[in-house]
């Protein structure tokens, strides 16, 4: 449960961060916007510091499912874009795999 707590709102600031980029970038957003989307990246990378994985890169490998899966549920939330069987299909795939870096046996 804490791993959640911490990957999910991660995964949302960096998606959240990011696209206020994109929405200055590709959607002639005010550069304002900006200030946000650095704030919420920030918080991005503060979360991931709170990972119970025993090192960075496996902290990253664990957090990119929650990431994918986060990134379908914005599409559809924020710009109305629902996926697709494919995309969901997709999303599973990775969030296994994020349990098993997680959850494998360490020797």
């Amino acid at each position: 449960m804490l791993t959640a707590a911490i990957y999910i709102p991660a995964a949302f600031a960096e998606i959240g961060g990011c696209f206020c980029f994109w929405a200055w970038m590709r959607l002639g957003r005010p550069a304002l916007i900006l200030v946000p989307g650095c704030l919420s990246l920030v918080l991005f990378a503060w979360l991931l510091t709170f990972s119970p994985a025993d090192n960075a890169g496996r902290a990253y490998a664990i957090y990119g499912g929650v990431y994918i899966a986060a990134s379908l549920i914005w599409s559809w939330l924020v710009e109305g874009q629902p996926p697709d069987r494919w995309d969901m299909t997709g999303a599973v795939i990775c969030i296994i795999g994020a349990a098993i870096i997680l959850l494998g046996p360490r020797g």
